[in-house]
């Protein structure tokens, strides 16, 4: 049996807001979305262009409060060709929250404060 990676599922508070952030950031488009019936929900599908692998990010109408996130130690990581140009974009965006420099890597916060791990390409 032989199981393969789908998306990764963030909850938002304000959908557009974090649709803006994630392409703007990272580049992240919409692949697909899901309106429930009676409007209570919302599910909307990003992708990189490049794999398969999606992020769901979930509105919830009747959700009121900021998600309680623990102590940020799940993330998503992401790599990029150009880490410069990436760490200068992000540090104007204002978003980046933690650097490790001796590891080589950063990581931003999105509107709701997930964390997103930015690594350098592999070469």
């Amino acid at each position: 049996m032989k199981f393969t990676f789908c998306h990764n599922n963030f909850n938002v508070l304000n959908l557009e807001k974090s649709l803006e952030f994630y392409e703007k950031a990272l580049g992240l488009k919409e692949v697909s979305r899901m309106n429930a019936q009676d409007g209570s929900f919302t599910l909307v599908y990003l992708g990189d262009g490049s794999t398969s692998h999606q992020l769901e990010l979930t509105w919830l109408r009747d959700w009121d409060r900021p998600y309680n996130l623990g102590d940020n130690e799940f993330h998503l990581a992401l790599e990029v060709e150009d880490f410069d140009k990436a760490y200068e974009l992000h540090k104007e965006m204002g978003c980046i929250c933690f650097e490790n420099k001796a590891m080589g890597i950063y990581f931003i916060a999105d509107p709701d404060n997930y964390w997103i791990e930015i690594l350098p390409k592999k070469k």
